[in-house]
């Protein structure tokens, strides 16, 4: 790159960073960039090729177009003539955003709802799946609790390659208070949970779970 310029522009309480660049003989192209937080939001690029070419061409001249480059750039920034583009632009980087988080994030689930538990002992059969596209996901750290007990103790597991895994152990003594069965679910990008309410004593069954 022969050349470049860069800009802090402020617009009302936010401000931009506005950087242009030539990328070269091989790219003979202007190329102006809009950033805020990291995330470019504009970009007007210009072919000097016509210019490259011309007898006239001096670096001199190059630099002088890169300059006037930025500096349209940069003026219509300050004049809010960009506002609409960019203000497009930031609402499409939080839509992909949202939907690369919603492509990470996990379901938990659990298949034996009304089964669960048995003569004093609580088996958990649970599930988790990617929530782009329901696929199993294996590996993943799984956690059982009974809340509001008075010992509340975590049982754990981790999904196979099914997004299978199992939870098993005794029913601890349950208190009169209200209680909940919450399932976790975890990765190192992605959690999810689900709660079943209880009845209080041994006659506790589950409801359908509540997000």
């Amino acid at each position: 790159m022969s050349s470049g310029f860069n800009t802090e522009v402020r617009v009302g309480d936010q401000v931009f960073h506005v950087q242009t660049e030539d990328r070269g003989p091989a790219h003979p192209i202007l190329d102006a960039m809009v950033y805020h937080n990291g995330m470019v939001l504009y970009r007007r690029s210009s072919n000097y090729a016509a210019l490259a070419a011309s007898p006239e061409f001096t670096p001199e001249k190059l630099r002088h177009n890169v300059e006037a480059h930025h500096r349209a750039v940069v003026d219509d920034l300050r004049s809010g003539a960009l506002a609409s583009e960019i203000a497009a632009a930031v609402h499409a980087q939080i839509q992909a955003r949202e939907k690369a988080s919603a492509a990470k994030g996990i379901q938990v689930q659990l298949l034996n709802p009304t089964s669960w538990l048995k003569a004093g002992a609580v088996s958990l059969d649970i599930s988790t799946l990617r929530r782009a596209d329901k696929r199993p996901i294996g590996g993943v750290q799984v956690e059982a609790t009974i809340e509001g007990v008075p010992d509340t103790a975590r049982h754990s597991g981790t999904t196979d390659d099914q997004g299978r895994a199992r939870i098993e152990f005794p029913l601890p003594p349950l208190g009169k208070g209200d209680l909940a069965l919450v399932i976790h679910a975890k990765t190192e990008t992605a959690k999810d949970e689900i709660r079943f309410s209880m009845r209080s004593r041994a006659k506790s069954t589950a409801t359908d779970p509540v997000k």
